[in-house]
């Protein structure tokens, strides 16, 4: 869970996350044109969020894909808010 957190911690991250949710199957280029960063810096954010499982990156030819996994997001959910729900 801390990779998540970690992960989720940087505005830059998330609104990677959010674009490869919102187009799935997209290469890195098409996220780097979102930012005014070099591609090496996208590349990091990259790194991270596929180490926290929130990408899958799948290799097409010379192409990378990416795909959003929501499942660690998820998990975090269902331990944090389900169990402390009930104090509110």
């Amino acid at each position: 869970m801390d990779l998540v957190f970690h992960a989720l911690a940087s505005r830059a991250r998330r609104a990677i996350l959010d674009i490869v949710r919102d187009r799935p199957g997209c290469c890195v280029q098409e996220v780097c044109v979102h930012f005014d960063v070099s591609r090496i810096m996208i590349l990091k954010h990259l790194r991270i969020l596929e180490e926290a499982q929130l990408l899958v990156l799948k290799k097409a030819g010379r192409k990378v894909e990416l795909y959003f996994n929501a499942v660690p997001i998820q998990m975090i959910y269902d331990r944090w808010a389900s169990e402390y729900s009930s104090y509110w």
